[in-house]
């Protein structure tokens, strides 16, 4: 989300020859006319296209053990975020309205420590503890708006489907799939229409809504990582010279308009195919593990039947 593709440059002096369809040399050869240097621009493959490359990157920067960056920060931040999410939903009731509330004021609350986490993971390793890096209460207030965003486009992911499935009454059929049987076929279609409507209502929000409010809220948050932090990938702490550093007289981070417009198309594409490479792993690994506990199961109850089998031709 924050790697900034570099560009490699070569510079070219022009040859000089005695041919006489040489293009740098004049009409007058005695007199051959000066030329420049040319500069060309190689744009480098990012490192994180590839999960691999990546992988490769960040261990050669942080040590065999950075696959697990941030990994204490992120169950820090979890079981802070399970306590306070029950002690607001406790307070505000447990109703869907109250309870997506008790969400966005949690997410609220912890936005130091998420932003925390975002930098432990970009940055290169630091001689300080995580718990001695917190960013500034400063700094927490800038990204106040854009957690909240995230926040409440996360929990629209939620209750829109939700709000969907009970206004189009669905709640029946999955309790009691055989009153769906008694439908005519024109109520049947109508049923499939409106639980298709639930998933493409969640998929969609994820995609137009979830997506663009999570990439600003990491970019945002990176802006913000302290002049001393080095970041593990390319990194433009400008964005593109959106971004003033306070020393110089600016706010020292980015806005949110300014962070997704700098997210670039290609940017955007390679982090979908990221998210995808992702999900097909873990739908792998799901389905290996589902047909290996079926394989056993098959195999425990054959090996009980065998033994009854066993036991009842000895008693016969």
């Amino acid at each position: 989300m924050i790697e900034t593709p570099t560009a490699t440059a070569f510079k070219v002096d022009p040859a000089e020859s005695d041919e006489a369809d040489a293009p740098l040399l004049s009409v007058d050869e005695k007199n051959p006319i000066p030329t420049e240097p040319e500069l060309f621009y190689v744009k480098t493959k990012p490192i994180t296209s590839k999960i691999r490359t990546t992988i490769r990157h960040i261990v050669a920067e942080a040590g065999p053990w950075a696959r697990f960056r941030g990994l204490q920060v992120a169950l820090a931040y979890h079981f802070v975020h399970h306590i306070l999410l029950q002690a607001l939903t406790m307070v505000f009731g447990r109703s869907i309205i109250m309870q997506s509330f008790a969400g966005v004021v949690t997410a609220i609350i912890l936005c130091r420590l998420q932003m925390l986490w975002t930098h432990v993971v970009i940055s290169t390793p630091s001689e300080k503890k995580w718990y001695r890096r917190f960013p500034t209460i400063e700094s927490g207030r800038k990204i106040i708006f854009p957690t909240a965003i995230w926040a409440i486009a996360e929990q629209a992911t939620i209750y829109i489907p939700v709000t969907l499935f009970l206004i189009f009454d669905l709640e029946g059929y999955f309790s009691n799939p055989n009153s769906f049987n008694d439908l005519s076929a024109m109520q049947q279609k109508s049923v499939m229409l409106a639980s298709l409507a639930v998933m493409m209502s969640g998929v969609a929000t994820a995609v137009l809504v979830v997506f663009p409010a999570s990439v600003t809220l990491k970019r945002v948050q990176a802006s913000l990582l302290p002049e001393e932090n080095d970041s593990i990938v390319p990194f433009d702490r400008t964005f593109g010279g959106k971004v003033q550093s306070e020393v110089v007289g600016g706010n020292g981070v980015v806005s949110m308009l300014d962070a997704w417009k700098t997210f670039d198309w290609a940017a955007r594409f390679r982090l979908v195919k990221l998210y995808a490479k992702v999900f097909a792993i873990q739908a792998s690994t799901s389905v290996f593990f589902v047909l290996l506990a079926v394989f056993e199961t098959r195999i425990l109850r054959g090996q009980k039947l065998s033994g009854q089998a066993n036991r009842g031709s000895s008693g016969a």
